[in-house]
């Protein structure tokens, strides 16, 4: 009989509903509130959360919009330096994979710098001829002016032809040599860095 009075007796304990949780909050006058739920307007506020004996257990501390930009700015901080960690790292590996002396490195820069070299120089072979015909059009032009002659308008589109590829292999010529500088940066800094790794 004791048995089962405890039986039931543990089946009610565990049958009762849980103590309900307890807010403190403090309202834009100043003034604290405590209270089993927390009024909308209040949600986004500081707040504690009590015991049954009405002790804090639990604060939650909502940020202001000035700290919630630092904390993810401070975030994204700390993300761009681990994944620069780990990309350097990366770089280390290959770089001490792939080569065993910095004469190595060296002669990888000359097979590169002789790819862009050779749109280089066809770039400016090109420059070269059109600048050429382009000159050849011009005199024309101004052959006709002098003899107060009409342009041809199939003189005109070709002058204009001729000047728009001008600038095209222009644009195309600053773009190589840019590569170009870009190449030897990148592999003097290799350079630079393999000596520092392996002390060679």
């Amino acid at each position: 009989m004791t048995k089962k009075i405890i039986l039931f007796a543990l089946i009610a304990c565990c049958s009762l509903p849980a103590f309900a949780k307890t807010y403190k909050w403090v309202d834009d006058k100043g003034v604290t509130h405590m209270g089993d739920t927390i009024p909308p307007e209040y949600a986004g506020k500081d707040r504690a959360e009590l015991n049954k004996s009405g002790r804090t257990v639990n604060i939650k501390d909502v940020l202001t919009p000035d700290e919630r930009r630092a904390k993810e700015a401070e975030l994204q901080k700390t993300s761009a330096e681990e994944t620069a960690a780990r990309d350097l790292k990366l770089h280390d590996k290959s770089l001490t994979d792939t080569y065993s002396s910095v004469q190595e490195i060296e002669l990888s820069r000359t097979r590169s710098l002789q790819q862009v070299d050779a749109r280089i120089n066809s770039i400016n072979s090109q420059l070269k001829m059109n600048g050429n015909n382009l000159a050849g059009l011009q005199k024309d032009a101004d052959n006709r002016n002098k003899m107060n002659g009409k342009i041809p308008v199939s003189l005109q589109e070709d002058i204009k032809s001729a000047q728009e590829r001008n600038r095209r292999l222009q644009d195309d010529l600053e773009k190589y040599l840019t590569e170009k500088s870009a190449v030897n940066m990148r592999y003097d800094a290799d350079k630079a860095r393999f000596r520092e790794l392996t002390g060679k």
